[in-house]
């Protein structure tokens, strides 16, 4: 098992945040998020870790593996995985958003899951997005799934009955997995590729017909979005126990 972090963007929505450093090392309760990121896949017993950076990729100075998007500007999640390309061929891969911090916990329920594409999720999403905004339906999308297959994610909703969680950018994805999403991918155009962001592409594959599968976790994570979620989750959150 390895794991791959996307971490080419700046993350504009940050503001002054990212003007010297990438959206990913900005601080949280004293760590940076991507080391929060690198200290739970670790914790997971997973060792093979790779970055995907973009944006000031010169400020990456950790010793591990880096994939580049040289193209980070104008592209978006999925070209960034596309990069990673040689890991996803061989590996069964965790692939994480760099802006979420989580628990070794949650990793190894995702490592440990069933299936060659499964997404984590947050049943109990509705607390956080509670703390973040004043109408959590204005940044939740749609998720629903039965059994432990994914029916649909990432439409706008007017209603808490069409979200069961909240994908939270974290996922596994199998070499037979990343065989499925490449054939997808290559029945696109280029130019659709290239904006595509994971939770389209994961729509985009069930309603190819193929299968996704879900993975319930349990207890704190963290998506920082805005300078005004670290300063939500610095004042009211306590640190993630890492720990397996």
């Amino acid at each position: 098992m390895n794991a791959i972090i996307l971490a080419a963007g700046r993350g504009s929505r940050m503001g002054d945040l990212t003007i010297d450093l990438p959206k990913c090392r900005s601080v949280l309760h004293g760590k940076e998020l991507i080391q929060w990121q690198m200290e739970a896949i670790a914790s997971a017993g997973i060792k093979d870790l790779g970055i995907v950076r973009g944006y000031l990729a010169h400020t990456f100075d950790f010793k591990i593996k880096y994939f580049e998007n040289l193209r980070w500007q104008n592209t978006n999640m999925v070209a960034s995985m596309l990069t990673a390309d040689p890991w996803l061929c061989k590996n069964n891969c965790i692939v994480s958003y760099s802006d979420i911090v989580y628990s070794g916990r949650i990793v190894s329920s995702l490592k440990n899951s069933e299936g060659d594409i499964v997404i984590s999720y947050d049943p109990n999403w509705l607390e956080l997005w509670s703390q973040r905004f004043k109408d959590p339906l204005k940044d939740a999308e749609s998720f629903k799934y039965h059994g432990n297959c994914l029916l649909d994610i990432g439409k706008k909703v007017e209603t808490i009955d069409e979200i069961d969680g909240q994908y939270m950018g974290l996922l596994k994805i199998s070499p037979v997995g990343w065989r499925i999403i490449k054939n997808y991918l290559s029945s696109l155009n280029v130019e659709i590729v290239d904006v595509m962001d994971t939770t389209t592409l994961l729509r985009g594959l069930i309603e190819n017909g193929e299968e996704v599968n879900v993975c319930p976790i349990s207890g704190l994570w963290y998506e920082v979005d805005t300078e005004s979620d670290l300063d939500i989750y610095n004042k009211m959150c306590s640190p993630i126990d890492i720990g397996p």
